[in-house]
């Protein structure tokens, strides 16, 4: 059908997911990684997805030589952010929800952010979570920086084709790269 770039997102670290956390907590604390607290088994679940994803992407990019593919390692950019909280300024835990109810993780699968008596937090930019099943726009942003300036995107995206305007602007936070 023509197209010529194609994004191939990878699955996210499901094993430091506030709803995961919580359905699979156990007390069995090898289970759990000592640097982030994430759940290890679904993160090796997503290390082979992705290790096969990224195998197939390969094969894909001989057989279509004039296509460009991107793999977005959405994996590694949302595990950063746990495995260093304190570099990107989340000091209210990585693995509690902003919105929510419940411990240890702040969430609840009968009680969802904005039901009656579901309060949230007062600054979600330290949180990584914002209803223990979506990122806050923080996390979010800081993920699609290291999608767009690297180091998360296979090859890197290449900025040269850009127009001289967007180029020359100190920052790529209020461009516009893509319309829904």
């Amino acid at each position: 059908m023509g197209g010529r770039t194609f994004l191939v997102p990878g699955g996210f670290p499901i094993g430091c997911s506030v709803a995961y956390l919580t359905l699979y907590q156990t007390s069995n604390m090898e289970e759990y990684d000592p640097l982030t607290g994430c759940l290890k088994w679904p993160n090796k679940f997503g290390e082979y997805h992705s290790e096969q994803l990224q195998v197939e992407i390969k094969r894909l990019r001989k057989l279509n030589p004039h296509v460009n593919i991107i793999y977005a390692d959405y994996y590694n950019a949302s595990l950063s952010l746990g495995q260093e909280p304190a570099k990107y300024r989340f000091i209210n835990g990585t693995l509690s929800a902003c919105c929510g109810v419940g411990r240890p993780y702040n969430f609840s699968f009968s009680q969802s952010c904005g039901s009656v008596g579901v309060e949230s937090c007062n600054d979600p930019s330290k949180y990584v979570a914002w209803d223990g099943i979506h990122m806050t726009e923080a996390a979010y942003k800081l993920m699609a920086d290291g999608l767009l300036k690297g180091p998360y995107a296979t090859p890197p995206f290449n900025w040269s084709c850009l127009s001289s305007k967007i180029k020359n602007k100190n920052s790529l936070e209020n461009t516009i790269l893509f319309d829904e």
